[in-house]
């Protein structure tokens, strides 16, 4: 009863402050990444596993971060991008949702008898952002949606998008496309900038000389491309960094909110992480395009001006860029960081603002659509709070389900009685004496199911592994072959976990929204239907994830 009333009053008085929020989404990035967790392996910039440190991220923000705040050491989102977003962004699993894995969404039937993807706000309409907007705050998105319909729909009142996907062919101000065409009856794909056939998947440039779309523009139209006046339109260019033009959005918009006084909540869903086609490089198989040149010397960032030159494929970066791999893209979120809190001082709000560092799923050729163990589905997750009472590494679990109901405490919004969500709320954990957050988490593959708790864990293969003690590479987890080789403590843990699992496992029956039917060949993913054709599967990590 104390511990309730210790969050109920909480609760109160949070919302009397008005917090700020702002989360850093990261893509494709497992926690293993990041120097805080303490991993003994990560990748390489081949995407294989290494102990090398030259391949090891520095994160001296995301350390200060950790050590202030709430580093989770066992958070789970979904095992791939649309999933794991809609999870986060809902407080919902697949069994609401419908968003089984990535090409695997459930559908509906549209007024004329049209079967399409069922949309998230319609699915889910009480989402993070709806939130925000009833509590007053001012909502802004930036970087990539990975969210098909309408996106002012999602509850933000204004967006700085790097979409890059191939319908967006209309960018006048970058050549960094990529196009499809026939060739003696089979369909290839191009790269715009040099007229050459490429060995990649479908995509437009979110880096380097970016697709830039805003949302709600002051004096434009609802979606309008970026650069858009005389000053952006001079210095946009080869040398213009996706990551830089959202930070710099979310700033401005940020000092516009502060200037009125208003709190604001940020969802920044970054690019990096994410592998990508290098348009500097285009005859080079690179995994993680490097990114602009950024060292700490013990106080402070300096960040090296990019200066690279060329055009029509043909680029010379005059070692101004850094090389490959994702570490480069892990150090820039970690100046990211520091930008934020640095800014955060500047309009002197960090007192009042609450700051959320996480990922999706796991990395790309590693953890990334993976149900193998916790490959996929093990994420980072740092929480700062002002006036938080866990501080440094928690040995806790928690889900991206979790930061709706975390949301709502924060801002003061209470969540109906009768809308279900599987989230839990982490303000009781954070800001109360309570020793643990959640019993158990839970992600999904298609129909395949991953559920963990203290003791033991049951993958998408429906293998079971002793999860009492972290092994040095946060993966290599003993398989429990014979249950009587465990105590008392594990197979009542397993019993408890098989017990969760049907309220979940509708896969087959309830695929789709409410009510519909949806003949089964319209329902196929893709590797389905290559099968069907007797196509090959696309390689491996080719996927628009």
């Amino acid at each position: 009863m104390a511990l309730l009333f210790a969050s109920l009053t909480f609760g109160a008085a949070i919302a009397a402050e008005r917090p700020n929020i702002i989360m850093l989404f990261a893509d494709d990035i497992s926690a293993r990444e990041i120097p805080a967790y303490g991993s003994s392996t990560w990748s390489n910039p081949d995407s294989e596993d290494s102990n090398d440190l030259q391949y090891r991220a520095v994160t001296p923000a995301l350390d200060q971060l950790a050590k202030e705040g709430c580093l989770i050491k066992n958070a789970w989102g979904a095992t791939v991008c649309s999933p794991s977003r809609a999870m986060m962004m809902t407080g919902r699993y697949a069994h609401i949702h419908k968003w089984w894995h990535n090409g695997d969404i459930g559908k509906t039937k549209t007024k004329n008898g049209k079967f399409t993807q069922w949309t998230l706000y319609d699915s889910s309409p009480l989402q993070i952002g709806h939130i925000a907007q009833q509590a007053g705050y001012g909502t802004y998105w930036a970087g990539k949606t990975q969210m098909p319909g309408d996106l002012t729909k999602y509850g933000f009142d204004e967006g700085c998008f790097t979409p890059g996907n191939l319908e967006d062919t209309d960018n006048p101000f970058t050549d960094f496309k990529m196009y499809e065409k026939k060739v003696d009856g089979k369909k290839l794909l191009f790269n715009s900038d040099t007229d050459k056939q490429i060995d990649s998947y479908k995509q437009h440039g979110w880096y380097w000389a970016p697709h830039v779309r805003l949302m709600n523009r002051e004096g434009k139209e609802t979606f309008s491309w970026w650069p858009d006046d005389e000053e952006s339109k001079k210095n946009f260019g080869l040398n213009t960094y996706g990551p830089d033009v959202e930070l710099d959005f979310i700033f401005e918009y940020m000092e516009r909110q502060r200037k009125e006084d208003k709190p604001f909540f940020i969802y920044h869903t970054s690019h990096l992480g994410h592998d990508a086609f290098d348009w500097f490089f285009p005859e080079i198989n690179t995994k993680w395009p490097g990114a602009p040149i950024v060292k700490w010397d013990g106080e402070k960032y300096t960040r090296t001006e990019p200066n690279v030159t060329g055009d029509n494929g043909v680029y010379d970066t005059h070692d101004s860029i850094t090389g490959p791999g994702i570490h480069n893209h892990v150090n820039y979120l970690d100046y990211q960081v520091w930008l934020y809190r640095n800014k955060l001082r500047e309009l002197g709000i960090e007192d009042n603002t609450v700051f959320i560092f996480c990922a999706d799923n796991g990395t790309s050729g590693y953890g990334k659509a993976s149900p193998e163990k916790q490959k996929g589905t093990h994420i980072p997750m740092i929480i700062y709070a002002p006036g938080m009472v866990k501080h440094g590494p928690q040995d806790v679990l928690a889900n991206l389900s979790d930061f709706l109901p975390t949301i709502a405490d924060l801002v003061g919004v209470k969540i109906p009685d009768d809308y279900e969500i599987n989230g839990e709320s982490l303000v009781p954990f954070l800001f109360t004496d309570k020793p643990t957050h959640r019993d158990w988490i839970y992600a999904y593959r298609g129909d395949q199911q991953l559920i963990r708790g203290t003791k033991v864990m049951k993958d998408g293969y429906d293998k079971w592994f002793d999860v009492s003690k972290e092994p040095a590479d946060l993966i290599s987890f003993p398989e429990i072959k014979d249950w009587n080789s465990v105590g008392e403590t594990h197979r009542a843990e397993r019993e408890m976990l098989e017990k969760i699992l049907p309220k979940f496992d509708v896969y087959e029956e309830a695929h789709d929204a409410p009510g519909v039917i949806v003949p089964p060949e319209l329902n196929l993913t893709k590797a389905q239907k290559n099968a069907k054709n007797k196509k090959p599967n696309q390689k491996k990590n080719k996927k628009n994830d």
